[in-house]
């Protein structure tokens, strides 16, 4: 795989990247020249000496993986993938973040070939890799090495490891012995502020050291391409441990006046500061975007190096039978045939919470979905995802299919935006619905980036009960729902959670699931899939409705007893369940008309903010102000969310 070629031009190379760096931002009059110069030599050592990937095949299952977690650097990634072949042209690079370009501000995943997950939040970038490497080292002990064994590489700046995800994910991936992850952590001691030392002094290589990693210090190497290709090469399964290399940058190398500054960070170096670099490096000062033949070619060379392997592997694939179809529904993301069978279901009247009914399903379909792995924050029994039968993950069973992410909201959901980015998995995690408030950045990649990953947030209102106003969610689903791309699924009652199953797997993108701390009465007319399919359904209907109660999770219930109550007063009411604002959105109009007819007035009734409700409703029955400390059905009676005061607001709303 690797190639030969002389120093000199390998030295022109890096100098090439280093030229677009400095061009693309300036044409954009936007961006981040000075990491991506520095970090230019590191970039030409993996991709040319040390990754094993095939610009032909970019999602090749068992390709080394790269993470550019310091995303402003996002030139650096874009001259690398046009350079090696992965499809941008030169006119992308021109291109650089205007609208509708290839080559957007920060990296996109889905948006560029070879991006293998969005970056640019700082830190997400480090438990993304983690992710990566968490799915690798588990797909490498359940299916076999010969199949599964690759690394995972990630470029990390200081800001990186400022953020609280990253300190969270790499305790964890110490503590799992993730070997096969190399971060490289790119100390320029720069931020856009000045020097690091205004803000951060700690000792990171002593840090990562105490979470269980292999440190390397590096020091003044950044330009030593062979010195960084044994480091990295060093640092590859050291002794089961991830590999932290500290390497001294200096941003805006070499730049005669802009070199290690605040400037250099971001903003373009100006027409006379890139003409007097290029002079230095000995390329042509008054030339844009150059790139000679040369050294093109020896960039796509090094794009097409891992063909033989990638080759090898695919016919290594088509004759392979054991485990063929858990393995090809795990590369899938899906289920064996007829998983859906396997969901359980409830009889009308018993009674049982949400969180319960959806760890049901989870039990039921583990064998029949195998990509399922997961767990909680702490909290795996409490919030519906433990396994009753499976190992946990851990250093001497990395089979294993229960992850115990710890208290650590934030590094869980960008761990498993990497699991899900790396294929071969779905990962589903769980943890109180108010501390989504924690893991609200990674979610908000995992949407952005349509990554499979499924969450599952319980004690999910006021009705959690004596925990209090600290643990009661009550602007969240209002704050999730208004994130584009997350379906947010409330269910009503157990079958409906089955049915949130159904979805959750057969969908392409991230699901979150809303569930209850307290039991439920299983109701008539939710045991068809059908109905939460769409969003919304008509669950108890009346000839001529006067009033339509919508509801969602607990909420329908309190609904069906009003409506009993309406009745006898001469008022007919249509009880709606919406476990799904999306679902219903995405719906035709007719269905929709359907659903909520014109002309009829309509009551939502829910346990969290009334805001968002006038979308779909004339007035609504919610909570906008903080909970109280209390056994969770006196909250919810005291607060309003009881079948005698929506029917008193029902009447009202008619009359």
């Amino acid at each position: 795989m690797e190639q030969v070629a002389d120093p000199e031009l390998e030295q022109r190379c890096v100098d090439v990247i280093r030229g677009l760096a400095m061009d693309a931002p300036q044409q954009a009059n936007s961006g981040h020249p000075g990491t991506a110069m520095a970090l230019a030599p590191l970039a030409h050592v993996l991709w040319t000496r040390i990754m094993r990937h095939d610009a032909d095949a970019p999602d090749w299952p068992n390709r080394d993986r790269f993470v550019l977690s310091c995303g402003h650097a996002s030139i650096l990634l874009y001259s690398m993938l046009y350079l090696t072949g992965y499809g941008l042209e030169l006119d992308d690079l021109r291109d650089f973040r205007q609208w509708g370009s290839k080559t957007p501000g920060h990296p996109e995943r889905g948006h560029t070939t070879g991006v293998e997950v969005t970056t640019g939040p700082l830190g997400q970038g480090v438990a993304n890799g983690i992710g990566m490497a968490l799915a690798e080292h588990h797909l490498r002990a359940r299916f076999g090495p010969e199949l599964f064994d690759h690394r995972t590489f990630v470029l990390a700046s200081d800001g990186d490891l400022m953020e609280g995800i990253s300190h969270e994910a790499a305790s964890l991936a110490g503590h799992l012995g993730l070997d096969k992850l190399v971060v490289v952590y790119d100390d320029n001691h720069i931020t856009i502020d000045g020097p690091t030392e205004l803000a951060l002094t700690d000792d990171a290589a002593a840090r990562f050291a105490s979470y269980g990693w292999h440190v390397v210090r590096l020091g003044e190497v950044a330009n030593d391409l062979d010195a960084l290709e044994a480091a990295i090469r060093g640092g590859i399964s050291t002794d089961g441990k991830p590999t932290l290399l500290v390497l001294r940058s200096h941003i805006g190398w070499p730049s005669p006046n802009l070199t290690d500054t605040s400037k250099a960070h971001g903003s373009p170096f100006g027409a006379e500061e890139i003409a007097a670099t290029k002079a230095v490096m000995g390329l042509p000062p008054d030339e844009a975007f150059f790139v000679p033949d040369d050294v093109l070619a020896f960039y796509r060379a090094a794009g097409r190096a891992g063909a033989a392997e990638r080759d090898a592997w695919e016919q290594l694939w088509s004759g392979w039978s054991t485990h063929r179809a858990e393995i090809e529904a795990c590369l899938a993301g899906t289920g064996l045939d007829g998983w859906q069978d396997a969901l359980p279901t409830w009889e009308p009247g018993t009674s049982i919470a949400t969180r319960k009914a959806s760890d049901a399903c989870l039990n039921a379909i583990i064998d029949q979905v195998p990509g399922l792995i997961g767990g909680g924050a702490d909290l795996t029994e409490n919030t519906g995802v433990e396994l009753k039968a499976a190992t946990a993950f851990s250093p001497l069973h990395p089979e294993g299919r229960q992850i115990h992410f710890g208290v650590r909201e934030h590094g869980m959901g960008g761990i498993m935006n990497g699991m899900a980015a790396h294929g071969g998995v779905i990962p589903f995690g769980g943890t109180f619905f108010v501390f989504s408030d924690y893991m609200r950045g990674a979610v908000r990649i995992a949407a952005l980036s349509k990554l499979k990953v499924i969450f599952s947030w319980t004690h999910d209102s006021v009705g959690l009960g004596e925990d209090g106003p600290t643990h009661q969610p009550i602007e969240h689903l209002a704050a999730m729902r208004a994130m584009p791309d997350l379906p947010v699924i409330r269910p009503a009652d157990a079958n409906e959670c089955a049915a949130a199953w159904t979805f959750a797997i057969g969908h392409d993108g991230p699901v979150a699931l809303v569930l209850t701390r307290q039991n439920l009465p299983v109701l008539e007319g939710t045991a068809d899939h059908a109905g939460l399919l769409r969003g919304a359904y008509v669950l108890v209907d009346v000839p001529d409705p006067d009033v339509v109660l919508i509801g969602t999770g607990s909420e329908v219930a309190v609904c069906v007893d009003a409506a009993t109550q309406l009745a006898a007063g001469g008022i007919a009411a249509r009880v709606v369940s919406m476990p799904c604002w999306e679902l219903f959105e995405a719906q035709d109009a007719s269905y929709r008309a359907e659903v909520l007819p014109q002309g009829v007035p309509v009551l939502s009734v829910e346990a969290a903010t009334t805001f968002g409700w006038a979308r779909w409703a004339d007035a609504s029955v919610g909570i906008d102000r903080f909970g109280a400390s209390a056994p969770g059905a006196e909250v919810l009676r005291q607060l309003g969310i009881e079948p005698g005061h929506v029917a008193d607001e029902a009447r009202r709303l008619v009359g």
